[in-house]
């Protein structure tokens, strides 16, 4: 394995200074002290950072590329994130743009289980994007959630998530959720014939998220909803390992607290830690990104990189149904379009709205 892994930042300053600044940010990204007091040749030579290039592209900020020692991530996946953006994080000079990683770094992560290719076989969905749609708002009881989730089941759509803000709420507590959505689902698939798959919004912290997994299990679930910025990295990968059944589709939500590039965070590396499927904002919606951005998120998340499995890029935010082939056109049929509101906007029409949906999903010319 090559002893180093490059880390890219895009940094903010004047040409005088940014091979100083290059120079502080290689040291706190490794040693964090100055190097001036190292006497050991070992870390000098092998530790701390290096500046690689700096780049000037002319419009007040520049590239910089440092070479990290992967001994020091220790190939786990929060030490990962902390020694290529931990300290820094916190200087708003400085953004996180991409990683690349020596090619035997990247095993031990493992990347996506199930990937693009298993949810599509879950969901029945082959040579067309897939579909996905949201169980909404807040404050509903279960029995009011399943209702609306054998709507949209009733509709023929792909996949049912539970909003990423429920949770085990007394108004829908988790286990009750879960099992009445399941039941609803279900029961609206031997009606359609088709396969949807119910994700239930997974929270708390290891223990509880190891035990509503259990639950989702046991009702028959095999795909799950997770919001890996809050319950946190290193969880991900323990419920990858110990689940390698099921399906983790990654809600961005805090995301956007870090100085992160979104396809470096949510298509890059979220696909390394075994996520199978990740949300992001897209274009024209209620978030900001922009086209380049929502694009490049979507080929980091699946073009072929290294063996690992591709992962499913599914854009969301303020979509509706009327703007899917504009949609299909951008991303193409390797995508999962997730529209929520815009559905459950249409209240009693509901199922009829989801039909609409999926119909413009399946007849879309994908040539």
């Amino acid at each position: 394995m090559n002893d180093r892994l490059t880390a890219i930042y895009c940094v903010h300053g004047d040409a005088k200074s940014i091979e100083a600044r290059a120079r502080v940010i290689a040291v706190e990204q490794s040693v964090e002290m100055p190097v001036t007091a190292i006497d050991d040749p070992g870390v000098l030579r092998d530790i701390v950072g290096k500046v690689e290039s700096i780049n000037d592209r002319g419009d007040g900020s520049f590239t910089v590329r440092l070479g990290l020692a992967v001994a020091t991530t220790g190939l786990e996946v929060g030490q990962l994130m902390n020694m290529i953006f931990g300290n820094t994080s916190m200087h708003d000079d400085v953004t996180l743009e991409d990683v690349e990683f020596p090619p035997g770094m990247l095993a031990p992560f493992g990347g996506p289980r199930i990937g693009l290719a298993g949810l599509r076989t879950r969901a029945g969905a082959f040579g067309r994007a897939m579909t996905c749609s949201a169980l909404k708002p807040q404050g509903l009881s279960s029995s009011e959630l399943a209702a609306i989730a054998s709507r949209f089941a009733l509709g023929g759509i792909d996949f049912i998530k539970d909003d990423h803000g429920l949770a085990d709420q007394r108004y829908s507590p988790f286990a009750e959720r879960v099992r009445a959505c399941a039941e609803a689902v279900a029961n609206a698939c031997r009606t359609t014939g088709r396969a949807t798959r119910y994700l239930p919004s997974l929270s708390g912290n290891l223990d509880q998220l190891r035990n509503q997994i259990k639950i989702a299990c046991d009702v028959g679930i095999d795909c799950v909803l997770i919001a890996p910025m809050i319950v946190g990295l290193p969880s991900l990968q323990a419920l990858r390992h110990e689940f390698p059944e099921i399906a983790f589709m990654a809600h961005p939500s805090l995301s956007g607290a870090a100085r992160f590039a979104p396809p470096l965070l949510l298509g890059k590396l979220f696909r390394l830690f075994g996520i199978d499927a990740t949300v992001f904002p897209n274009h024209g919606g209620r978030f900001g990104y922009t086209p380049a951005t929502c694009l490049a998120l979507a080929e980091q998340a699946r073009t072929p990189w290294a063996g690992l499995a591709a992962c499913v890029p599914v854009p969301a935010g303020g979509m509706t149904t009327d703007r899917v082939p504009e949609m299909l056109d951008f991303y193409g049929r390797d995508v999962m379009l997730l529209i929520g509101g815009g559905l459950l906007a249409a209240r009693e029409r509901l199922t009829a709205e989801t039909a609409a949906f999926q119909t413009s999903v399946e007849h879309y010319d994908y040539r």
